[in-house]
């Protein structure tokens, strides 16, 4: 007969105007001062840990998008994968193995204590706020009153991922369901409502992880120059969208003949960027098929700054909705969803298994910027004078847009545009 367990649930939430409540205390994982040598060190985990995360990112949109094809898909990876080693701190044995795996972690290289330790570090570089540039990343758990917590669970927790705790009666699963979703609501504004949509009374904790991005174009599109044109789905097929337009500008550009893609790269005031990937027609599939850690790392590398005569970029608002306890499992993170879960290290018995992992997205881009409030654009105009041939480049197909920190290789959002007008 199958033991039944006590259920954990993880929410994610991405976008909207989050609270910063990190807290960056000393590593309980810490068993000495970092020397020189351990601070260096630390900087090759924190890019392998990128790697990771950019091989997890790949991995994950091509379930997403094999699971809802011909769908706008958003998500971000780097919100999931820290709240799986946020999880994977109460996991022992294989369960352990089998998240860390799943992540892309090979623990001959990379120790348990150097992943945390990479997130902990992560969590503090991400976390900055300007008037042209915010980002916010945080935890929180939601635990019933009557669950007792290891110590140590509870620290690690707090000083590696900054996580707060709030009592919760999961009897009452309507007003627990309420608590979380309120506490979500207010944190992002309203941007991410009913995050938790079904609580079950056997719940005893929700991990929560939430991600905030808003930034300003560093050279943003005049809203005077945006228009109505044809977004094509195929030859025949297309949906009239507001098109926004920029004339000479410099970008990082690259046309990729090997796999039939135009790459381009728009920066954010402060250290940000948005990779926009443009398969040519029909090419959409060979391209996703190469979505590799390796070929980003090529597309990066090879990007050289070009005179871009005009460009014309839909606007568009697209959000995404995912129950992804039903997509991990290709991925390899499965054990944790059934009664053989080992979370003994959250309260010190096999007492718990996760029930749900929700992820929520939500990805605006407009001409000021990314999550952008209504504005006059300010249109700039390069004085260099134009050489060679003209250069149009032209998104009214479907494309594809990673967003990540320039001083870091970890992807914050992932999102395939398929339709800019389906939300």
């Amino acid at each position: 007969m199958r033991r039944m367990l006590p259920l954990l649930a993880l929410g994610l939430l991405v976008a909207g105007f989050c609270p910063a409540v990190l807290c960056h205390p000393k590593s309980t994982l810490d068993k000495k001062n970092p020397s020189q040598e351990d601070q260096d060190q630390g900087t090759h985990v924190d890019f392998r840990l990128a790697s990771n995360n950019m091989d997890f990112a790949f991995s994950l949109y091509k379930q997403l998008t094999w699971k809802a094809p011909g769908k706008n898909v958003i998500f971000s990876p780097l919100s999931i994968s820290t709240a799986l080693a946020f999880l994977s701190l109460g996991a022992r044995n294989s369960t352990l193995m089998e998240l860390l795996k799943g992540l892309k972690f090979n623990l001959t290289e990379t120790s348990e204590a150097e992943i945390h330790q990479s997130f902990q570090h992560l969590l503090s570089t991400l976390n900055q706020s300007s008037d042209e540039l915010q980002l916010r990343m945080g935890n929180a758990m939601f635990v019933k009153e009557q669950l007792q917590l290891l110590d140590r669970f509870t620290e690690d927790a707090k000083s590696l991922y900054g996580a707060e705790a709030f009592a919760t009666d999961f009897q009452d699963s309507e007003a627990a369901k309420k608590l979380i979703n309120d506490y979500v609501q207010k944190g992002t504004r309203g941007k991410i409502r009913d995050l938790i949509k079904n609580l079950d009374q056997q719940t005893m904790m929700v991990l929560v992880n939430y991600i905030f991005f808003k930034a300003k174009w560093k050279t943003p599109f005049d809203p005077r120059d945006t228009f109505e044109s044809r977004f094509y789905f195929s030859k025949r097929r297309w949906v009239k969208v507001l098109m926004m337009s920029l004339e000479d500008l410099t970008a990082p550009y690259l046309r990729d003949e090997e796999l039939s893609c135009t790459v381009l790269e728009l920066r954010y005031e402060g250290n940000a960027s948005a990779l926009f990937i443009l398969p040519d027609r029909d090419k959409m599939e060979e391209v996703e098929a190469m979505l590799l850690p390796e070929t980003l790392k090529r597309w990066r590398d090879s990007l050289e700054t070009r005179w871009i005569d005009e460009l014309f970029l839909p606007k568009f608002s697209i959000s995404g909705d995912y129950n992804l306890e039903h997509i991990l499992p290709q991925l390899g993170i499965e054990e944790v969803f059934t009664s053989k879960a080992d979370l003994s290290g959250i309260t010190g018995a096999r007492n718990l298994q996760v029930s749900q992992v929700v992820h929520k997205a939500v990805l605006d881009v407009s001409e000021e910027g990314t999550e952008a409030s209504a504005a006059t654009g300010v249109k700039i105009i390069p004085l260099s004078a134009k050489v060679g041939p003209k250069t149009t480049v032209r998104f009214n197909m479907p494309f594809l847009v990673i967003v990540a920190r320039t001083d870091t290789p970890s992807i914050l959002f992932m999102s395939k545009v398929t339709n800019p007008k389906k939300a």
